[in-house]
């Protein structure tokens, strides 16, 4: 049975359709708010993950014609509440409606581990409450706030400077003999973004970790607001930095998706060119930092040398570094040329006879391998709790990519071959970028080698993919180099975007890493981090 059946012939829960949801292979089913928790009930005894959860302030929205296919009475009641569920291949959006003067909904956190800090960050930012949530501390949100500021409802003034007040935020505490608190962060040695990381320890030996992160909430969803459609991908490409192509590329294909806009099909294969160029590049610096924090500063700088490499190569026949603002609604800005094809391919032919050779050594290497063997063990079964995805998910059992799951082309011709280990330790998720940058060299060599012809960008192709009609919402998922990355974008009355919702990987993995650290010792816990190198960034939106 697939989810949609699920919903739909689920006892107790009466499910409508919602025929503004894009694309048309992502339903969306409109429920009562005491049928919430029913239907997350129904998608947990499916089998099904939970993807995302996000509200949107509709408030305003309460003197206007209904759109089809919703029910009177439900739209225009204040704020909109939203679950999206997958399965295999089926993504599938469950919503309900809360008035304004009574902002609660059933929170779904006892039957997804996720749901825990998505329902927080829908209070911290958009003041709705779940009703049962077991800790409802801020989230994002940060305790010098005002209590009554929500910068995501369209009551809130984000052009004046928030006032700030006195606050203390309450972390979980450990007691017992010998117990003691390590604080970590937010600032780090390192450079890297602000996180604060609290430790309690006896001796070496963690008893628990809990992350503290929004340090670097720069307000991007609310910020997508007050843009227009094609000033939203430039955002979207700066939600987290070292994944642009990926974040610029899902924002597209929501858009598209929105206004029904298909590409030519030269521009979706040089989109996946540039997306598997991003998960090569980011792949080669891991694999070196994670044998840094081993102490085996070699390969660090080895793997640095060939990362620099290939983003030279990119700056020369793309324009940019990490291909930022290469990728638009429509279509990409820049093409390559039959030499650039070729300087692609000798790269290629340089970069795998490299790349091999550092991998020997790092699989030959006794003293890297005592360090990263059964250090952070992410078991399968709490990867499947937590819903976690990328390369994370496929350390710890969880066979799931975009690429297979839902492809777009070329991606329907030329199949990855995904690396699933089962260990789930420190080892097993660089073992699987290591194989991962095998595939995608291979992946490259196919696109260069069977690239269609035709064009890039043409102009009333990009005027139409920023053009959606009202009470439209567009979705997207793509396998960015961390994992699944999903974007959900709704226009309001006039067109316009009324919110943009952006999940990237780290919202759900960062809560893996909490989970592996157990049993660990605190030298580990740079490695750990390092091996799941989740973004700041992209969590703190």
């Amino acid at each position: 049975m697939t989810l949609r059946e699920t919903i739909i012939s689920a006892p107790g829960i009466d499910a409508s359709p919602d025929e503004n949801q894009c694309p048309s292979n992502v339903p969306a089913y409109i429920v009562s708010r005491e049928q919430f928790r029913d239907a997350a009930r129904m998608m947990k005894t499916a089998d099904a993950r939970l993807v995302a959860e996000w509200a949107t302030d509709e408030s305003h929205y309460s003197s206007l014609p209904l759109p089809s296919g919703e029910r009177e009475g439900v739209r225009g009641r204040g704020f909109g509440i939203y679950a999206c569920y997958a399965r295999d291949n089926e993504y599938l959006i469950v919503k309900t409606y809360t008035p304004i003067e009574d902002p609660t909904f059933p929170s779904i956190t006892k039957k997804f581990a996720p749901a825990h800090r998505f329902e927080r960050q829908m209070n911290s930012l958009m003041g709705v409450i779940p009703t049962g949530h077991p800790d409802l501390r801020p989230w994002i949100r940060h305790e010098d706030w005002p209590e009554d500021a929500y910068p995501l409802r369209k009551s809130f003034d984000a052009s004046k400077p928030m006032q700030r007040v006195k606050g203390e935020y309450n972390f979980i505490k450990a007691e017992g003999e010998g117990v003691y608190e390590i604080p970590v962060g937010p600032v780090h040695a390192g450079i890297i973004e602000p996180g604060h990381f609290r430790f309690q320890a006896v001796g070496e030996d963690i008893l628990n970790l809990e992350e503290r992160l929004g340090y670097v909430h720069k307000g991007i969803e609310k910020r997508f607001e007050s843009l227009s459609w094609t000033e939203g991908v430039k955002l979207a490409g700066r939600v987290s930095g070292d994944s642009t192509v990926a974040h610029s590329l899902c924002y597209c294909r929501a858009l598209e998706a929105m206004t029904g806009c298909n590409p030519p099909e030269r521009v979706l294969w040089l989109r996946a060119l540039m997306l598997e160029r991003e998960r090569i590049a980011n792949h080669l610096g891991d694999i070196g930092a994670i044998a840094n924090d081993a102490a085996f500063a070699f390969l660090l700088y080895q793997f640095s040398r060939l990362r620099e490499m290939l983003l030279r190569i990119n700056l020369k026949l793309f324009g940019h570094r990490f291909m930022m603002d290469r990728i638009i609604p429509g279509g990409v800005i820049i093409d390559i040329n039959s030499d650039g094809k070729n300087e692609i391919l000798a790269e290629m032919n340089w970069l795998l006879k490299e790349f091999e050779r550092l991998v020997v050594i790092y699989d030959e290497n006794p003293s890297l391998e005592d360090r990263v063997r059964d250090t952070g063990i992410l078991k399968p079964e709490t990867a499947k709790e937590l819903c976690v995805v990328g390369f994370t998910a496929r350390a710890s059992g969880r066979n799931l990519d975009c690429r297979i799951q839902n492809p777009f082309p070329p991606y329907d011709k030329i199949i990855p071959k995904v690396p699933v280990l089962n260990s789930g330790d420190v080892h097993a998720r660089a073992w699987v970028r290591i194989e991962e940058t095998r595939e995608s060299i291979r992946i490259i060599r196919e696109i260069l080698n069977n690239l269609p012809d035709g064009q890039i960008a043409e102009p009333d192709l990009k005027s139409q993919a920023s053009c959606p009609q009202p009470h439209r919402a567009g979705f997207a998922v793509v396998e960015g180099w961390r994992g699944e990355i999903v974007y959900w974008l709704q226009s309001d009355a006039k067109g316009e975007i009324n919110r943009c919702m952006v999940r990237d990987p780290s919202s759900v993995n960062w809560l893996a890493l909490e989970q592996a650290i157990h049993g660990n010792i605190v030298p580990d816990f740079p490695l750990c981090n390092k091996s799941f190198n989740q973004s700041y960034s992209g969590h703190d939106l």
